[in-house]
């Protein structure tokens, strides 16, 4: 698993960085339980692993997501050596002020254990007022002028609304979910921009919500309904896969890890059997020939999350 530079950060990760949001049991989103043991044991493994970082978020399971990753560092004896850990600032209710936003990282702080939180997002701006999001941002980054925190970065769903943000400035780090898949390239415009502008690309929810990693499993896609038009893209995707003697999640995981362009790639773990299942994903041989074959596959852009 190769190491990146995250952008201007400073900062050095791996090319899959562990999603952190089902560690915390989130049975309404994912459709099955985490224990806190088998969380904990995961976030073990992933210590003793090639990945060198995890996401996680305020707001994940109303915090246990943080709770769980900090009692595995208590366990572990601490962070391993170069081992970053990834949090997000989130609204209480319809709490997105400045002093909330201060809130959220002492709240992750305890719960991680951690003193040093080297990336903190910005997490789900779109579903608020941009107007009164002002306070937010700029609290944020003065957290991080004083120290408190170590970078920031710009975390949700929305392209447009996320490109409104970024006209604000100061975010070092853009993770877009659900965007950037085999099936949907709604963030291609807005992956440009920031590399334009120096701001290092984080891609999440590669697999839709699961589709792209069972294609039998839900005909969802990003928390919605599927279009025909994508379901069908999927299934051809799925053979096209099979005929090379590779799976669908495989050609998921390689369409964003292969990218130059984006810096790390956000893969929900939690099962310990994930770990060694993506590091056969990434030792995979992707024949060119399948790559430009589910290229031509990508559905229209009126099917994507965010309409063209």
């Amino acid at each position: 698993m190769d190491l990146r530079p995250l952008g201007t950060t400073g900062l050095t990760v791996s090319s899959v960085c562990a999603g952190g949001s089902g560690l915390g049991s989130m049975p309404a989103v994912f459709g099955y339980d985490v224990s806190a043991a088998q969380a904990i044991d995961v976030i073990l493994r992933i210590f003793d692993s090639p990945i060198t970082w995890i996401d996680t978020s305020n707001g994940y399971s109303d915090g246990e997501s943080e709770r769980r990753i900090g009692e595995a560092i208590r366990q572990y004896g601490g962070l391993p050596e170069g081992f970053l850990v990834a949090t997000k600032v989130d609204a209480r209710g319809s709490d997105y002020s400045g002093d909330r936003v201060r809130a959220s990282v002492a709240e992750s702080k305890e719960r991680l254990g951690l003193d040093d939180l080297p990336l903190v997002y910005l997490h789900d701006p779109e579903f608020h007022d941009f107007d009164s999001m002002r306070d937010a941002v700029d609290t944020l980054m003065q957290l991080r002028a004083d120290g408190e925190i170590g970078h920031v970065g710009l975390a949700g769903g929305n392209t447009t609304e996320l490109a409104r943000y970024l006209d604000l400035g100061g975010f070092e780090v853009l993770l877009v979910h659900n965007r950037w898949s085999l099936v949907d390239h709604s963030a291609a415009a807005l992956h440009q921009r920031a590399l334009s502008e120096e701001t290092a690309l984080v891609n999440a929810a590669i697999y839709g919500g699961g589709i792209l990693a069972n294609p039998h499993s839900t005909t969802k896609y990003g928390y919605r309904d599927a279009p025909p038009a994508v379901l069908r893209a999927v299934t051809a995707m799925d053979k096209a896969c099979r005929e090379h003697g590779l799976d669908l999640s495989t050609a998921a995981l390689r369409h964003s890890v292969d990218n130059p362009n984006i810096t790390g790639t956000v893969v929900g773990i939690t099962k310990p059997a994930r770990i060694e299942a993506l590091i056969t994903a990434l030792e995979a041989d992707l024949p060119q020939e399948l790559v430009d074959r589910l290229d031509a596959l990508l559905p229209d852009p009126q099917y994507w999350l965010d309409l063209k």
